[in-house]
């Protein structure tokens, strides 16, 4: 499937903005005031033109956070792939840890099970990637599905938790109850008890790729993989 920015409506009319207009104006915005106050009209204003033209261009502004995912992807340079399908797997699940990392704002507009669909082709190879490794280690197609759907569960859950960490650390989203780990009743909860104040620092730790290879092997170790025979 592919996406454009091609101008709709009335034809013969040269485009007043450009793609790349577009997407480096919902980038500055993006970046200075989050995505969820990214609007047309927003954006049109920081381009200088009026919403109307941009409706040329663009459908709604899923339509425009799509084309900037596909954009930014697009961009990110490939990783070479290694021959074992196992590492495949790794490779390409941490080259979509490290693209949503950096844009955690993407892993929210993907939070549906039919994100794929949204792709263009060019952005879909760390999903065919995880597939291939997936069908390389004997599992079915519907098993790898399985697969890349669990590995992306898991990819999403540490990046939204992380984002969403750091706004709270920054004061950026409002928190109504700061969390204690102090003065745990020992008699009741003696394992948490004993970790205590340490548990913060010890749950910030980066282990997004030792859980991983653990993970990974467990599903592609899994006798039906979770997706039938």
């Amino acid at each position: 499937m592919s996406r454009s920015l091609a101008p709709q409506g009335r034809t013969g009319r040269p485009p007043l903005t450009s793609r790349a207009q577009i997407l480096e104006a919902a980038h500055r915005l993006i970046d200075r005031d989050g995505w969820e106050k990214l609007t047309i009209r927003r954006l049109a204003s920081e381009i200088g033109v009026g919403a109307t033209t941009l409706y040329h261009h663009i459908r709604n502004k899923e339509d425009l956070l799509i084309l900037l995912l596909n954009d930014h992807v697009e961009r990110i340079e490939r990783p070479p792939l290694p021959d074992d399908p196992r590492e495949r797997v790794v490779v390409a699940a941490t080259a979509m840890h490290d693209a949503l990392a950096a844009w955690p704002w993407a892993a929210e507009i993907l939070t549906v099970d039919g994100f794929v669909g949204l792709l263009d082709a060019s952005a879909l190879w760390m999903v065919e990637a995880v597939l291939a490794g997936a069908e390389g280690c004997g599992r079915t197609p519907d098993q790898a599905v399985h697969v890349f759907r669990s590995i992306w569960y898991y990819t999403v859950g540490e990046i939204l938790v992380r984002a969403h960490s750091a706004h709270r650390r920054t004061g950026a989203r409002p928190v109504r109850r700061e969390p204690s780990f102090a003065g745990l009743d020992a008699a009741r909860v003696p394992h948490l008890a004993a970790i205590g104040d340490r548990w913060p620092a010890l749950a910030a730790r980066d282990t997004y790729v030792e859980g991983l290879r653990a993970f990974v092997d467990g599903l592609l170790r899994a006798r039906d993989g979770g997706g039938g025979s």
